[in-house]
């Protein structure tokens, strides 16, 4: 891991001001959740969950149960912002309380020879579990009270031990890592696991980190890699490169959409009054800049002639500008937009 270069990348990304962009912790949370869910196999886009966490628009041929997913982990996130804030002490009830926040409507109850459980209410299992079919097999059901106690007495001690931005980082990758192999829950481990690296960054102040949707099978191969070498620096090292990337890609966007002309006649700085709808329309395009009107119809559940009309106006108004072709091309905002109508 370059350490240097990430120094670098955090620096500049915080020069640019990218943090400071209006709705900025708003859009980079979405972006978090929308990921983690997918790595569990929901294919809510960051566009569907934006319209269904602000409108609460529902997408489109997406299960009931993958839209829950979402917004319960948008919920638990939210309850772990407040507790980051707070500078809370990790506890075992407060896991317990977070994992119930994120699996209140897509949780389960559990019967066993041993009582029942509820992953609705944030229980630890009583069954034991493998990692996949012939998988190696978490920890027994029966040690994980003690194993949290544990894990909350050296995360609490750690927290208080590091203080410069490379050992926090590498201390919330060291946590996610040991959360998620004593596996306490029946379901939503992982979710809680990266809940938890994040909620230790943003106490901190960092960028939190992102595991993309399309490196799944890195990220999980590193975990394994990691369990079965007991060598926590594989996976440690796998989430700063993941983190590195993450922020080289950001940054080019940035940049790319910053190095943009903007037309003489536009009133830089002067903000514009729009509808709600084409409110709605602008958010979509900052998520996604070569969206479609046929895209923005379907998400925001109106006709491709009413997309195309709010679109002239914004154009009129010289809000949104195109570059390219209809098919191939990009929007472009070319101005902050006031308070909606």
């Amino acid at each position: 891991m370059d350490e240097k270069l990430l120094i670098e990348l955090i620096t500049k990304y915080k020069n640019l001001g990218i943090d400071k962009q209006i709705d900025y912790d708003k859009f980079y949370l979405y972006s978090i959740i929308t990921h983690s869910t997918a790595i569990e196999g929901s294919t809510v886009t960051e566009i569907e969950n934006q319209l269904l966490f602000d409108q609460g628009i529902s997408a489109f041929g997406r299960s009931m149960n993958e839209q829950l997913m979402n917004l319960d982990l948008k919920a638990a996130y939210e309850k772990a912002v407040v507790y980051a804030k707070e500078h809370r002490g990790i506890s075992v009830e407060i896991l317990k309380k977070l994992a119930g926040i994120l699996m209140r409507n897509t949780g389960s109850e559990y019967n066993t020879s041993l009582g029942s459980f509820s992953s609705a209410k944030g229980d630890f299992r009583l069954l034991n579990v493998s990692a996949g079919f012939e998988g190696k097999s978490y920890l027994n059901y029966s040690k994980i009270p003690a194993a949290l106690d544990d894990f909350c007495q050296w995360l609490n001690d750690a927290r208080k031990t590091f203080t410069d931005t490379l050992s926090i980082y590498k201390m919330s990758f060291d946590a996610h890592y040991k959360l998620v192999t004593i596996h306490p829950w029946a379901d939503g481990n992982g979710r809680m696991a990266r809940m938890l690296m994040n909620m230790l960054q943003f106490e901190a102040g960092l960028i939190p980190s992102i595991i993309k949707k399309e490196n799944k099978a890195k990220y999980i191969d590193s975990l394994i890699q990691t369990r079965e070498s007991g060598n926590l620096e594989i996976f440690s090292n796998y989430m700063f490169e993941e983190h590195i990337s993450n922020l080289k890609e950001r940054i080019a966007k940035y940049e790319l959409s910053s190095a943009e002309d903007v037309p003489v006649n536009v009133p830089v700085n002067v903000p514009v009054k729009i509808s709600s709808r084409q409110a709605g329309i602008i958010d979509l395009i900052r998520i996604d800049s070569s969206v479609t009107t046929d895209d923005l119809a379907r998400k925001i559940c109106v006709s491709s002639k009413t997309i195309k009309r709010d679109i002239a106006v914004l154009k009129q108004q010289g809000i949104l500008l195109r570059e390219g072709s209809d098919k191939k091309g990009k929007w472009i905002i070319s101005v902050p937009i006031g308070p909606i109508d």
